[in-house]
């Protein structure tokens, strides 16, 4: 042993090498097996630390000097829950292990006796670094010293578990990790003690309490053991299981944190704690006085920051440093100290894995390696306007016309009440019975042949949830009763069918965990597409209640954050099946291609979703819930794999109640077309309540604007296609946050909703207040190019600057590179399509 040298482990099979300084601290096994590397020195109190091979003295991650990294804990989980949104809180939180010993490190090959079996399909390659050693709690919240050793402590000690932690290599740029959890050890004298904990060898018991109003209702789930008894624990251990782990290691206070997901309304998370869990974003998420209105109406249906339909459990920083975590359970990534990241998990286990990359773009394409890429979108859902409205087939025709007078480019007209439409106590609401209301939308086979005369395609909605329509009139088929029938419906604790409420009815929600479920439902999307329809909505998928019996059998919370990745597989399922149907002409046209778009993800989504959509903005100028929010939804889960994303143009929801009106107007709708003609998608929303909105077909001024900036969209398509291709090749997204490309620039650290580009190539400054016919503009610091003002020409060249630009409606900031071969041909097909003069 040195005293001086830090162990470094040559373990890994290419580039990356894993560093551990130990101290007297922690304790560490005195035998050395043939084979295992040991020094140890006892400066900073030891530390675990990985780096490149390629950058040695560069931490990719490391744990704190002298400080745990590693503790557990037994908790309740109360889940409170009201139509789709979850507040999921810890209570009695006991046998707290907060100090940690390391024991033994191995270098562990595949024919090691001492690896064991269970960890082989963990790892893709050999050896495997493997920590061993106890997390405990101190009897009397005694500090523990570097200099103390296990045997010292043991009279002090209330409970310790042993763990392992695992290192393996999983490419040249990722390491693995895994922590496990062994048996519970209590080491007090015999005592009485009331336990309220999951105990995973035994059945799940769930507490539910409905109380309130029924505009308020809500369930409060309490996640508990088997048996609420008084049971005798006897020294040495029990059959209770550690039910949280937290895993500590290195910040620093300047280390800016991107990610986890689609998130609304911030862009960096140091210094906050971020729940990863599949929700309703809320109506409002903190913008007041909405969000105060929205929870009176009914309980947490405002939402908060956190609340967000597509969470992930991955991050990028600043410093160029990246992990995700594998699994579903719950999570929650703690910021908010200046010199750690700490992560607590509910459950026994935790696996994820550490990126290596030198930039952002790096890291995103080292991530979607790992959970999947979508696939190039079809040419014609990205070459022009797709138009979503409701009405019937009358008026489809009509619109369809004056869109055509106006010259709009169309790509598809996306009719989300092609099932018909019910009168209930909240409005105007969707039948849910998935095929088409022959009432509404007579000819409906004929519509579709028109609309495809002139290259338009048709698209509907759907989602996994049905319900009863004894009340419906003309209804052909009954899914609800169907799907009950074959016992295909989330059940509950009594195992009937869980009637799910959404809004102002209940639903049954389909099992997708059930073997069933996937070619039953593939079939009912088949019958849509053989009417010719050539997309649809897929909503939903985030609201599967965290105390359903559903036929896995899994823990229903780890089930809700896997669900929407299970309803994304599904519907790509059937379109690549759809297309291996196809013969001779029809196989080869990508005309004929299928496009689904959904809401609600989670980390694997981007490999199974075609594309995204953001949910359910207000129609109104908020930060957190709004056209803003917009933006900011766009950046974030770009982070993260979600390459493709848009928002709807307007935003979705209105709200008309006494003293409480946001309604869409004319400038908020004209400036969201703006917006969204620099996204993957120009598509169209009337909003939950139509008639109160401004529309595209309002009034000439509105046809005219959305005409002008569906022009726009065209316009770069060129463009798009490229950045398409790179999206399934690389991850990358469309549209994208300035520290994509220029991460080593403070000022674009701090960048929320104010700017982003398209590609790298196009710089948008959106005009997002009202009133507002100026922005501000910033140009990065980083590769030396001149920005071109793309309606005056003028140009920026100075680095690290702002400016001041003018952008009336009609003409928002928007530069591309000067010289560049995308900005030349942007500008040419502004020209020709008579948006800018010659």
């Amino acid at each position: 042993k040195s005293s001086n040298s830090p162990i470094k482990f040559r373990a890994f099979s290419s580039n990356l090498t894993l560093e551990v300084n130990l101290s007297s601290f922690l304790q560490f096994s005195t035998s050395i097996k043939e084979g295992k590397i040991l020094t140890w020195r006892s400066e900073n109190g030891g530390y675990v630390s990985i780096s490149h091979k390629s950058q040695p003295t560069r931490s990719i991650w490391s744990t704190i000097p002298g400080q745990p990294f590693i503790s557990a804990a037994m908790a309740e989980t109360e889940v409170v829950e009201s139509r789709g949104s979850f507040m999921i809180k810890d209570r009695n939180v006991r046998l707290l292990c907060n100090h940690q010993t390391i024991e033994d490190i191995k270098v562990l090959n595949e024919n090691d006796q001492d690896f064991e079996s269970g960890y082989a399909e963990y790892g893709s390659e050999f050896p495997v670094v493997e920590i061993t050693g106890r997390v405990f709690g101190m009897r009397k919240n005694k500090s523990v010293w570097n200099q103390e050793k296990w045997y010292s402590l043991e009279k002090d000690v209330h409970s310790y578990v042993k763990y392992k932690l695992l290192f393996i290599q999983k490419n040249n740029n990722q390491i693995g990790f895994q922590i496990k959890l062994g048996k519970t050890n209590l080491v007090s004298s015999p005592r009485i003690y009331k336990s309220f904990f999951r105990k995973l060898a035994r059945g799940r018991r769930i507490r539910v309490r409905l109380f309130g109003s029924f505009s308020k209702k809500k369930r409060v789930v309490m996640d508990s053991s088997n048996e609420e008894e008084s049971v005798v624990m006897k020294d040495g251990g029990n059959d209770e299981c550690f039910n949280r782990i937290c895993f500590t290691y290195s910040s620093e206070k300047s280390e800016r944190f991107f990610g986890f997901g689609e998130q609304f309304s911030h862009v960096d998370f140091k210094g906050r704690k971020v729940p990863i869990f599949v929700q309703e974003q809320g109506i409002g998420r903190g913008d007041q006085p909405i969000t105060f209105a929205a929870n009176l109406v009914s309980y947490r249906a405002g939402g908060d920051w956190s609340t967000t339909y597509a969470p992930s459990p991955f991050y990028m920083t600043s410093k160029m440093r990246s992990l995700y975590l594998e699994g579903y359970d719950y999570s929650v990534f703690d910021l908010t100290q200046d010199d750690r990241v700490q992560i607590q998990i509910h459950g026994d286990c935790v696996e994820g894995r550490i990126l290596y990359g030198n930039s952002p773009p790096e890291l995103i394409e080292q991530f979607t390696e790992s959970i999947g890429r979508p696939p190039v979108l079809p040419d014609w859902i990205i070459s022009g306007a797709i138009v979503g409205m409701q009405g019937g087939t009358d008026k489809v025709r009509q619109v369809c016309e004056e869109l055509v007078a106006h010259d709009v480019p169309i790509s598809a007209f996306w009719l989300q009440d092609w099932v018909g439409q019910r009168k209930t106590v909240i409005g105007s609401q969707l039948w849910w019975n998935w095929e088409v209301d022959d009432t509404r939308y007579h000819g409906w086979k004929q519509l579709i042949k028109d609309l495809n005369a002139r290259n338009i395609k048709m698209m509907t909605y759907c989602n996994p949830c049905l319900a009863p329509i004894d009340s419906k009139p003309n209804a052909k088929k009954n899914l609800f009763l169907e799907a009950k029938e074959l016992d295909i419906l989330v059940k509950n604790k009594n195992g009937e069918t869980y009637m799910v409420p959404n809004t102002a009815f209940d639903v049954g929600m389909l099992d997708l965990t059930h073997p069933n479920t996937a070619k039953w439902f593939k079939k009912i999307l088949h019958e849509m597409v053989n009417d010719g329809v050539r997309g649809w909505m897929a909503d939903f998928g985030e609201g599967l209640p965290v105390d359903a019996c559903i036929y896995s059998g899994e823990d229903p919370i780890s089930a809700h954050n896997r669900y929407p990745e299970i309803w994304a597989q599904i519907n790509r399922e059937f379109t690549e099946e759809w297309k291996n149907t196809l013969v001779g002409k029809e196989k080869e046209d990508p005309s004929e291609s299928l496009v689904f778009f959904m809401r609600a993800g989670f980390r694997n989504t981007p490999k199974w979703a075609m594309l995204f959509w953001e949910g359910d903005q207000m129609v109104s100028w908020q930060a957190n819930d709004g056209i803003k929010s917009a933006v900011v939804g766009l950046l974030s889960s770009g982070f993260c794999g979600y390459a493709f994303n848009h928002s709807d143009i307007g935003g979705y929801c209105a709200v008309s109640i006494p003293f409480f009106k946001y309604t869409r107007d004319e400038e908020l709708l004209l400036r969201w077309m703006e917006l969204n003609a620099f996204t993957t998608i120009f598509r169209t929303h009337e909003g939950n309540k139509p008639s109160v909105n401004s529309q595209f077909y309002s009034n000439e001024r509105t046809l005219s604007h959305f005409a002008r900036f569906a022009k726009v969209y065209k316009a770069w398509k060129f463009y798009r296609v490229q950045l398409v291709k790179e999206a399934s090749q690389k991850g990358l997204p469309v549209v994208r946050h300035l520290f994509l490309h220029y991460p080593d620039d403070d000022h674009v650290h701090k960048l929320t909703y104010e700017q982003f580009l398209v590609g790298d190539e196009i710089l948008v400054v959106p005009t997002l207040d009202k009133h507002k016919n100026n922005v501000k503009a910033y140009f990065p610091v980083g590769e030396t190019c001149v920005w071109k003002h793309i309606w005056t020409g003028d140009l920026y060249d100075i680095q690290g600057s702002e400016a001041c630009i003018e952008a009336p409606i009609g003409y928002p900031a928007v530069f591309v590179k000067h010289g560049s071969i995308v900005g030349e041909e942007f500008l040419r097909n502004l020209t020709e399509y008579n948006i800018l003069s010659s």
